[in-house]
């Protein structure tokens, strides 16, 4: 089994949902594309990704949502080393179809008050939906890495919710633990490193919000 050396989670570049919620009663989500800042952050994540890979291979998987491909494609990335594949299990949690604006705040509100994993969008996902399909997802990579020439590298273009519950996944972290982090900003990247002793690290922590309340599992504090 080639296991890659680094995986490598983005969230993509600011959007215009991100810039303004009141988009999402004339766009559908999956649509909506990367501001002038998006894109800048994008373009600064991108030169970074450069000098992380090199010249080595990348397998690259991307949200099949308009942003994450903006986002990718302005990394810069050499066509020539890069494997991308679309990946429609690495989508945004499903908020419904067309949103209202405030119905969509007053649903946050509900799932702020309910826990973000197990509470369900009206005509969308839970946070616990997502993170059955983000599982799923991980079966099919895992398969991947049994080809011997798997590249180095993995790249895995993404939304926040989708980056903390692939990490809760891949490191068995509490419900708990997930409703305590905040998701990364936009344009900013986690990496899973392989270390000596053959076990993926986080090159950095999520930032809290809260200390995690447990309802019995202690937290796996050292791996996060």
């Amino acid at each position: 089994m080639a296991r890659p050396r680094r995986i490598v989670l983005v969230r993509h570049g600011q959007s215009e949902g991100n810039a303004d919620d009141s988009v999402y009663e004339r766009e559908p989500d999956h649509a909506l594309r990367l501001t002038e800042a998006g894109l800048l952050q994008a373009r600064e994540t991108g030169e970074r990704l450069r000098g992380l890979f090199g010249d080595e291979r990348v397998s690259a998987y991307v949200s099949p949502y308009r942003r994450t491909h903006e986002t990718f494609a302005a990394f810069g990335l050499d066509p020539e080393r890069v494997r991308v594949r679309e990946e429609p299990r690495l989508r945004e949690q499903d908020w419904g179809n067309w949103q209202d604006r405030d119905d969509v705040r007053l649903q946050k509100a509900y799932r702020d008050a309910y826990g973000h994993f197990f509470y369900r969008f009206a005509q969308g996902e839970s946070g616990a939906d997502v993170y059955d399909r983000v599982g799923a997802f991980l079966e099919s990579l895992f398969r991947s890495f049994e080809a011997p020439d798997h590249p180095p590298n993995v790249l895995l273009v993404t939304h926040g919710l989708t980056m903390r519950l692939f990490c809760m996944r891949w490191f068995h972290w509490t419900v708990a633990d997930f409703e305590s982090l905040r998701n990364p900003r936009n344009g900013e990247t986690r990496s899973l490193v392989l270390g000596e002793d053959g076990r993926y690290a986080l090159d950095r922590p999520f930032e809290r919000w809260r200390a995690p309340e447990p309802y019995g599992c202690p937290d796996r504090v050292a791996e996060r």
